[in-house]
Order: C-alpha cells, then sequence, then structure tokens
C-alpha cells in the first residue's frame, strides 16, 4: 500500500527494522520479529508496539524508503503485509521510477519527484473506494491492518474503527475495535500474548451501554451465550451508536430482507459507510418525529428563530428541510413544531437585503417568519427551487403583484373549496368507494338535539375551533403542548377523521398519492389469495356489534381497503387485528382516508406488528417490561416474572385496545396514539396496572389476574361520549359492573400522561432498538429447536450436534448474502414459511458445507460428487436444500450401516442425480415470500410423507454401464490417502471383474462374442486408467465410455452388494467409526476461512 511520504529521521531506530534490499534511492526493510528467525524477545515487545501504536508504518511488517545518497533523511512512501505485496511495489518502483530519477541534477528535485508520483498514486488509488471517508489516508491505514489480522473476505467492507480495551474477565487488553458490514471484531497484541475476535452482527443478542463499580462506562455485546465488555473508548456513545446502526442494519437486511430501495447509503452491502449510516439515522428520526413518508430524506439543516403568532415571541429551533417538506421543531422546551408541504408554499421573501430572515407564505392567508438563519439566501433560494418560484432580480420590485395575485387565488379557493382537490391532482375515485365515514352515514349528528352531553361535545368543538384559529388548521397546524391537551381532553365526534388524518402524516400520503387508492380497488378487485381469504372469514368478526357493520355498506368498505392493502403490500398481506383497527378507522374517516390511515399505521407507527412474526408487538412488549420495572417496583417484587403481562398486554398493542376496551372509549386511545404514538398505549398500560396495582397484588395466580383486568376494561366508560347505545359497544361484563366502580377514559388517559408522560419518545426508541436484538435472537432460538426437535426423531446425531449442524447451516446461509443483495438464499428467505423451510441452501452454498463435513476424501471429483448429493437430496427439484435434507445425507454418510452407504452412493450414479445437466442449473424453482403460498401442494407434500414407505433394495433400479464405470471411480476416489488403499483398490478392481464375469456367462448364448469382448475391455480398460490416473468424472470421460461399443447390460444393486460383501476390507473401511464432532469443530474454524480464500 502507498503511503503518504513521510520523514523518517533514523533509519533504523532501536534495530526494530532489518534491511532487506537496497539502491541508491529506496530501502526495502523487515519489522523485527516478522519472517525468518521470529526475533525473539526482540519480536514480543515489537509485536506489542504494533497492536498500541496508531501507525501503519509502524505496523506493517515491510516497508520501502526513499533516500538520496547524501542526505540522512529518509521519506516513508509504501507499506505492505506480505512479502508478495511489498514486492510488487518494490518492482513498480524498479521499472518506472529509477530511470527517470538519473536525469535530474539535484537531490531536492529528485526527492520532489519521487513524492509527487507517490502522491499521485495515493489519488488514483482512493478515487473510487475511500472518496466517502473523513481522513482517506489513516482510513487506508486502519484498512491494511484490517486485512492483515482478521483475513476476511476481501470484499468485507470496513466502516470506522476505534482503540479500547476489551475485559477478559477483570483484566483489560489495550487494542483496537474495528466495525465493518458485517463483523464486530477486535485485535489486541501484549508481549506475546494475542487477543482475535470476530463476531458477525447476526449473532448479536444484546447490544448495550452499562457501568459497574469497575467500568464507569461500557458497551456490552452479547453472542453465542459469551459476554463481551468494551471500555477506555475516547467517543462511547458515538462508537454504541455505529454499532446499533449496523447491528440494526443486518437484522433488516438478514431477517427481514429489505432491500434499501431508494437509499443509495445503503443499498449496497460493499459500500457502507459511517457518513452513510449517520445520515440514515438522522433521516429515520427526521421522518419518525415529523411523521413523514418513508421517501423523505434530511437534507438540510439551519437553526434560525421562528415567530410564534399566538405567543408573540421568536423561539429558538431547526430548520429541517427535505425533498418536499420544511419542518420546524422548537428546542427552548415549548414543543411547538409545524410541518409545511412544499406544495402548500406560494411565496419566499425576504424583508431586505441585510436582514438574515426569510418569510414563507403558504396558502390560506398565512406566512412564517425564520429569522436569524445564517445561511438564508442559500435556503430561500433552495425552497424557491423546489417549490417552483421564480427568484429573478427584479424579485423584490414584484413583490407587491406577486402577493396580490396570490390573495386571488387564496380568496377563489375559499369561494371554491371542490377546486382545491383539483388543483393538488386528485381524481374522481370509483364510484364503488364510499366518500363518507360510515359514523355521519349511520349516526348522523342531531344539530336541534340539546343533552348535556350534546352540548359538552358543542363546546369540544368550540375549542378545536379556537385552537385552530389561533395555530392554524390543515397541514401546516403548529403543534403545542395545548394541542395535547385537548386532545387528552378527548377529540369531537366530527373532527376526529381529519385530526387522525393530520397526526398521523396520511394526509400528506393521500395528496402526493392522487387516484392511487382508486387503482388499487380496481386491480385488486377479484383477486385470489391466502389474503383474501383470510380477509372473507375475518369481515364478519370486526365490530359485530356496530350497525354499521352489520349492514353491506361497512363490510364492503372494510373488504375493499383491506385487500387493496393486502394487493400494495404483499409481504405483509393481511394480520389478524387488521381488521379490527381498519373498522374503527373506517367509522370516522372516508374509506380512502382510512386506507391511508392504514398504510401510516403498519409501515412508519407500528413498524413490524402485522406480519407472521409479529416482532414490533414483542419488541415493544419487551420495552413495556423495562417501563414496568422502572415506575412499578411494588408490582415486580410480587410478581417476579413479567412474562405474564406480555401475554396479556400482546391485544392491547395490536388493536391499540379496541379489542378490550368499549368503542366509545377505545377511540379516545386511538386519538392518543395518532398524536403521540406507541408512546401513549406505553402510558395508558401502565396507568392501567397503576390503577389496579392493590388487586393483582393480592391475586395469587395468573388466571385471578386476568380476571381482574378484564372487569376493570368493561368498568371503563366514556362519559362524554354523545353515541346512542345502539352504537356504543355492549360490554361483556354488564352484570359485573354493580360491584366494580366505573372508571372514565378521560380521567384515566389524563392520569397516564401525568404519572407517566415523562418519559420521551427518543428512549422510547432507544429500547426498541436495545430489544428488538433479544427478540429476533430469541425467535431464532425457538425456530432452531422447533428444527432440532423435528430432525431428531429421523437421524442419529446427538442434540448438541445437531445443534452445531443448525449453526453451521444457517451461518452459511448468512455467508452468501452478506456481500449482496441479490442473494437466491436471501430472496428465498421468508420467516412466514415453516420453521424447516425458513433457511435453505443453494448448490454453490452446500457444496462449500458439504466439503467441510464429508467424512471422506473425495479427491479430484469432489464439486461433481456434491452436485450428485445435492440433487439427490433435493426431493422436490426447487434448486435449494432445508435443513432436515442436509443432516439425513449426513447421518447416511457417518451413522448408517454399510448396506445404507452403499446404497446412497449407488443412488448418487441413478437420476435425477447422475443424468441431470452438469452446469447444476435446475429447471424447477417456485416462486417464495410473495404473499402466493399454494397449500394444496403443501397438503399434499404432507401427505405424501405421511404415506411413505421404507424404500428397500428391490426398488432400486439397475445401473447401466456408464453408471457403473462412474460408480467404480468413486469408489476409488473415497479410498484415496487411506492407510489401506492399495487393497481397497484392489479390492474393487476385483469385484468389477467378478461382476462383469458373472454378467457376461449370463447373456453368452444371447450376445455376439465381438460385442461382449469389446464391452468388457471397455470397463476394465475405463478402471484400469482411473486407477492409475484418479481421472475426475467429468462429462467429456462420461461421453467417452458411452461411445464405446454399447452392449445391454446392468447391474442390480443386490449383485453389487453382495460381491463387495466378500471384500473384508471394503466393508471394513464402510464400518470404521467416523466421528462428526472433529470434523464440526474444524468446520467451525474454516468456514469463513474458506470463503475468503475463495
Amino acid at each position: 500500500m502507498w503511503l503518504k511520504p513521510e520523514e523518517i529521521l533514523l533509519k533504523n531506530a532501536f534495530k526494530l527494522w532489518v534491511t532487506e534490499k537496497d539502491n541508491d534511492y529506496f530501502v526495502l526493510q523487515r519489522r523485527r520479529g516478522y519472517g525468518e528467525g521470529g526475533g525473539g524477545l526482540t519480536g514480543l515487545l515489537v509485536g506489542t508496539l504494533d497492536t498500541v501504536l496508531d501507525s501503519t508504518s509502524k505496523v506493517a511488517p515491510y516497508r520501502i524508503l526513499h533516500h538520496t545518497p547524501d542526505s540522512q533523511v529518509y521519506w516513508s512512501i509504501a507499506c505492505g503485509v506480505s512479502k508478495e505485496e511489498i514486492g510488487q511495489h518494490w518492482d513498480w518502483l524498479q521499472q518506472n521510477i529509477m530511470r527517470t530519477l538519473s536525469v535530474f541534477d539535484s537531490t531536492e528535485d529528485v526527492t520532489s519527484f519521487v513524492q509527487g508520483k507517490i502522491r499521485g498514486l495515493i489519488a488514483e488509488e482512493g478515487k473510487s473506494s475511500l472518496v466517502l471517508e473523513d481522513d482517506p489516508e489513516k482510513f487506508r491505514e486502519a484498512l491494511l491492518r484490517f486485512e492483515k489480522w482478521f483475513e476476511l473476505p476481501p470484499q468485507e467492507k470496513l466502516v470506522t474503527y476505534y482503540s479500547c480495551s476489551y475485559w477478559r474477565g477483570k483484566v483489560p487488553c489495550q487494542g483496537w475495535l474495528y466495525l465493518s458490514t458485517n463483523f464486530l471484531c477486535f485485535y489486541s497484541y501484549f508481549l506475546g500474548s494475542e487477543v482475535k475476535l470476530i463476531i458477525s452482527w447476526d449473532e448479536i443478542w444484546r447490544l448495550e451501554k452499562t457501568s459497574n463499580v469497575i467500568l464507569t462506562e461500557s458497551i456490552h455485546v452479547l453472542a453465542h451465550g459469551d459476554d463481551h465488555y468494551f471500555s477506555m473508548l475516547l467517543h462511547l456513545s458515538e462508537t454504541f451508536v455505529i454499532m446499533e446502526q449496523l447491528a440494526s442494519y443486518s437484522i433488516k437486511r438478514l431477517f427481514d430482507k429489505e432491500a434499501f430501495q431508494g437509499e443509495l447509503s445503503l443499498c449496497d452491502p460493499l459500500q457502507i459507510t459511517k457518513r452513510g449510516l449517520e445520515a440514515h439515522a438522522k433521516s429515520e428520526q427526521f421522518r419518525s418525529f415529523f411523521r413523514l413518508p418513508k421517501e423523505e430524506n434530511l437534507l438540510e439543516v439551519h437553526e434560525s428563530f421562528l415567530w410564534v403568532p399566538f405567543s408573540h415571541f421568536n423561539t429558538l429551533g431547526k430548520i429541517c428541510l427535505s425533498e418536499n417538506y420544511i419542518c420546524f421543531a422548537s428546542q427552548d422546551g415549548s414543543q411547538c413544531h409545524i410541518i409545511i408541504p412544499m406544495r402548500e408554499v406560494i411565496n419566499v421573501e425576504k424583508p431586505d437585503a441585510t436582514s438574515r430572515a426569510l418569510t414563507v407564505c403558504v396558502r390560506g392567508k398565512r406566512a412564517l417568519r425564520f429569522s436569524e438563519v445564517r445561511d438564508f439566501q442559500r435556503l430561500a433560494n433552495t425552497i424557491r427551487s423546489r417549490c417552483g418560484i421564480s427568484a429573478s432580480p427584479q424579485h423584490s420590485a414584484s413583490s407587491e403583484a406577486i402577493r396580490g395575485e396570490c390573495q386571488s387565488l387564496i380568496n377563489h379557493f375559499e369561494d371554491n373549496p371542490e377546486d382545491v382537490t383539483l388543483m393538488v391532482g386528485q381524481k374522481d375515485n370509483s364510484k364503488a368507494v364510499s366518500t363518507e365515514a360510515l359514523m355521519t352515514v349511520f349516526h348522523p349528528q342531531d344539530v336541534e338535539n340539546l343533552d348535556p352531553k350534546m352540548l359538552k361535545e358543542k363546546m369540544k368543538e368550540q375549542s378545536w375551533n379556537i385552537h385552530f384559529s389561533e395555530y392554524g388548521r390543515g397541514t401546516s397546524m403548529f403543534f403545542t403542548r395545548k394541542t395535547r391537551d385537548l386532545i387528552v381532553r378527548g377529540v369531537p365526534e366530527s373532527l376526529r377523521g381529519e385530526l387522525w388524518m393530520l397526526f398521523s402524516g396520511a394526509v400528506n400520503d393521500m395528496a402526493t398519492h392522487p387516484g392511487y387508492y382508486g387503482e388499487l380497488v380496481e386491480q385488486s378487485l377479484g383477486t385470489s389469495t391466502l389474503a383474501t381469504d383470510e380477509i372473507e372469514r375475518d369481515l364478519h368478526r370486526s365490530l359485530p356489534e356496530h350497525p354499521a357493520f352489520q349492514s353491506d355498506t361497512g363490510i364492503s368498505a372494510l373488504r375493499r381497503v383491506l385487500t387493496a392493502y393486502a394487493y400494495r403490500n404483499p409481504k405483509i398481506g393481511y394480520c389478524q387485528a387488521m381488521n379490527i383497527l381498519t373498522s374503527v378507522l373506517l367509522l370516522y374517516a372516508k374509506e380512502e382516508e382510512a386506507f391511508w390511515l392504514l398504510v401510516a399505521v403498519c409501515e412508519r407507527m407500528l413498524p413490524d406488528y402485522f406480519n407472521r412474526r409479529i416482532i414490533g408487538a414483542l419488541v415493544d412488549q419487551a420495552v413495556f417490561e423495562d417501563l414496568i420495572r422502572e415506575n412499578l417496583p411494588q408490582l415486580v417484587e410480587h410478581m417476579t416474572d413479567l412474562s405474564f403481562f406480555s401475554s396479556v398486554s400482546l391485544s392491547w398493542f395490536l388493536t391499540l385496545f379496541i379489542s378490550v376496551l368499549p368503542i366509545e372509549s377505545a377511540v379516545n386511545v386511538v386519538d392518543c396514539f395518532f398524536y403521540d404514538g406507541i408512546k401513549a398505549i406505553l402510558q395508558l398500560g401502565l396507568a392501567v396496572l397503576d390503577y389496579n396495582m392493590e388487586a393483582l397484588i393480592t391475586c395469587s395466580d395468573d388466571a385471578e389476574a386476568v380476571t381482574i383486568l378484564s372487569r376493570f376494561f368493561d368498568s371503563v366508560t366514556n362519559r362524554d361520549s354523545p353515541l346512542p347505545p345502539t352504537v356504543q359497544q355492549a360490554s361483556s361484563g354488564s352484570n359485573d359492573k354493580a360491584r366494580h366502580v366505573s372508571v372514565d377514559i378521560s380521567e384515566l388517559i389524563r392520569e397516564a400522561y401525568e404519572k407517566y408522560g415523562h418519559f420521551r419518545s427518543e428512549e422510547v426508541e432507544s429500547s426498541r432498538r436495545r430489544n428488538k436484538l433479544h427478540v429476533i435472537q430469541t425467535l431464532e432460538d425457538t425456530t432452531k429447536q422447533n428444527v432440532i426437535r423435528v430432525v431428531s426423531q429421523e437421524v442419529q446425531f446427538s442434540g448438541p450436534q445437531l445443534d452445531e449442524l443448525y449453526n453451521l447451516f444457517k451461518r452459511q446461509h448468512f455467508l452468501s448474502c452478506y456481500w449482496t443483495m441479490e442473494s437466491p438464499a436471501l430472496l428465498h428467505h421468508d420467516p412466514s414459511l415453516a420453521y424447516l423451510e425458513q433457511y435453505q441452501l443453494g448448490f454453490q452454498q452446500f457444496s462449500e458445507l458439504f466439503s467441510l463435513l464429508e467424512p471422506w476424501a473425495f479427491c479430484p471429483s469432489r464439486s461433481t460428487l456434491s452436485l450428485w448429493v445435492f440433487r439427490l437430496i433435493d426431493e422436490n427439484q426447487d434448486g435449494l436444500v432445508n435443513f432436515k435434507e442436509f443432516c439425513s445425507a449426513l447421518d447416511i454418510l457417518y451413522g448408517g450401516s454399510f448396506t445404507n452407504k452403499l446404497k446412497f452412493l449407488f443412488k448418487l450414479h441413478l437420476p435425477p442425480a447422475f443424468d441431470l445437466p452438469e452446469d447444476g442449473v435446475i429447471r424447477k424453482s417456485p416462486e417464495r415470500g410473495r404473499g402466493k403460498v399454494d397449500l394444496q401442494a403443501y397438503l399434499k407434500q404432507w401427505q405424501n410423507e405421511i404415506l411413505k414407505k421404507e424404500e428397500t433394495i428391490k426398488d432400486l433400479p439397475r445401473i447401466n454401464q456408464a453408471q457403473f464405470i462412474q460408480f467404480s471411480k468413486t469408489l476409488y476416489n473415497i479410498f484415496h490417502g487411506d492407510p489401506e488403499e492399495e487393497s481397497l483398490y484392489r479390492a474393487v478392481a476385483h469385484v468389477t471383474s467378478l461382476l462383469l464375469r458373472m454378467e457376461e456367462v449370463g447373456r453368452r448364448l444371447q450376445e455376439p462374442s465381438s460385442l461382449r469382448a469389446g464391452s468388457t475391455a471397455s470397463v476394465e480398460a475405463s478402471l484400469t486408467e482411473e486407477e492409475t490416473s484418479d481421472a475426475s468424472s467429468s462429462p467429456s470421460s462420461q461421453d467417452g465410455a458411452a461411445r464405446q461399443p454399447e452392449a445391454d447390460w446392468s447391474f442390480s444393486f443386490e449383485q453389487v452388494l453382495a460381491s463387495l460383501l466378500n471384500e473384508p476390507v471394503i466393508v471394513g473401511f464402510f464400518e470404521r467409526p467416523v466421528h462428526i464432532q472433529g470434523k464440526l469443530g474444524q468446520a467451525r474454524v474454516a468456514q469463513l476461512r474458506l470463503k475468503a480464500n475463495k
């Protein structure tokens, strides 16, 4: 590796370097302690220095120095890990530089020329690979150490590195922590003691910041059941954040199959950088806070003051700019933020040329004034360009004309509100789509009704109208503490749909996708999938007591929304609980609005909730358990096992309390959820447990606790609800209400905010990230146990051996996914499939793993034989092998009887294993993981497995001439390298001759002698050639055998078996016990190294 020229005053400082080659201008040196001789005590000291010091020129075992004859100053210009690498640099200098140096008259010119040439080479190398790194020179040095110490595949991308201490028990080891795309690595060397650690991100169970008496602050990593602690980091928080991001990236890519389309910084695992990860994390936080579509990315951040008209003062905060939105969030604790879609901006003004302020004019006669913006000119131009507003020099002169034009436009839309829809490009949806909320159809408000509940409803509406007049209405409304206070008190029925759309961000999704829902409805009409079958089954289970879903109007709208979403997102399709949530959305929102609200919930607000494994809900339950430990210690002391609350609260999270509360009370919870996200559900859960604390502490078992909570939910009422009894949900525990004091939902929510509203959304997200690793690994471990339980019934391997095999099999699957987004194994991985099918290997991955675990040395034909084994055990010929099929083959080879092993080898030389094309191309490949599951095919396969009878040796077809020749060659290859190799070869030759003579005697009267002699000679010649040259079984050798004079003869398995049984040396070879434990240990070490060598 070429280095930026650095001056070195002493050529052999402390005698640490040994000169290997030199000439008038260059010196090639070897680090003492490397290469021949080792270096003794000096080598140990040098190795320790190399690990601790932060300079590759001091660490690399080889280097090249530049000098001139009349100078004592040396310049380091290159270093290398191996002698071959440094030799290439030396040869390049001799061929390209040495001749040129002779033309210079002064030594200064020589040195300047060499330095300029080396810098040019470094710049050329860094154009592509290091252009995104903050300090390319230091990064190149770290990359050299990373490659030298860990010997990972060359395509593994180093992201960043840190100096730190790694604790082995109570002893710290000072070294270097390297974070790459797929691995966490640590290296330390101190006085001959080397510590090397390599952990893949997908194997980590826990990743958290901890502190104790010994370590004030450290990072704890749990993997493979072992705890690892890293401390003394200069930037511990930054290191932890990068580690979290890499672990999350690995989980999403490998377990969730996320391809990161549209995110250039993450779509290619070979180009991941620290800067790209940081930008991705900031964009995620930005989208989450402002509830923006997933396409938005944080582009610019500007600190500024915003004039807040309702408070009459400037509030300090930050302007956040994305592709289509201008957002502002305060930093002074006022919890004020605003979202301005670019489509709403009609003008951007600067009050005067010297002011660092700008005014953004939006529709609705509103203007926002930002002041003290450092780069206000560029920000104004950016907003204008993105909004399509002219920024000509005459802009300020014509501002009055523009303002008048904008005012006339505003007046027009106020007089003709229906034109606003046409302005944003929304189309008239299909006539079949409902354009009214179901609540307005089945329970229209009676304006003349003046009962107390309706009067209170009118007062709520008036409060919100006052709020709208002060803070704005629609997409550009200010969100403040007062907004939350109104939400806690309850949203009026008439405004609920509008506010849900606004708070969730669904209003922006719908505005930017005009006509999208109508197209989805038309495209999904009449489709039949597993999702549509499940939807039809659950339609009449969705709020069955409500009149809206006792009619075809409500059922049809529910069907259209759920089917359209399943068509839009087949990865989720349809999941139970979606029907209950969508039913409530349809009550208060129009059909298209309900669809976009469902999109916001499933894809942004509750990520990973609605899939087969409900990972998101399980993660939030783990977060809930953490909050119980922090906030309800009295309850934790009584109920040490908090898993009970996880099972009880699952429906709370999946349905937002809709399934446990009466509908008139549940909608108040949904109001809070759309404003505060999952934080509102966690707060309410804590309040429910706190309210029932005394009863829960005294209960004797889980069943009693469930009864207590059920009675409590039945007693929750909404005293302010204007809904008539026919619409309100009937309580299942109405008979017990007399014994249980009723609780008003508004008071319960207010108590939740007062007692447990102190924790921030950022803390919830951090806890989510921390718990997600543990939840996913727990699910993976459960899957592994299920697979091992099934497979153990059919093989002789022990439980620990199957555990090791499964880990190797799964790791092989992931190794094929580490450095590409297009791996077949990754594309076919679908967690919703049966656990036996979740991890499968294609031929290339199978061949690599099989070569590490095969009991015999298959000599030159290893790849060909592994291809035959792959075809044989791939029963459904889909080009993929699952763990059960893989273990069944190994079980025969390691633990099978002589007959079973021979039968397995015999079948390798029969169709379909032997006669398929040698290119390994599989002709049949089913579509997986795309929402199309053929249940009939699965049932048929299951039935066949149940009815499948034990295969006998009589069921095997006879083997023909070409197959028999290859079978004999395979035996020769298996015996290669065995101590009794010669005896085994002679035994095979004897058996072959015996079989041929038997066949010849049997057909003597039916076949001309010339053909018979030719056939026998051809077989013997082929076998003799194999015995002497170990020829591999290539297609050409098979074709050569086929071109010999054909004789219609074949052997049965019984004949082959009987002949081989007469050879004790062969029987002894196959019955000799071969232990897989040693192979498993070797495979663990060699698996990654094999990938690196390839």
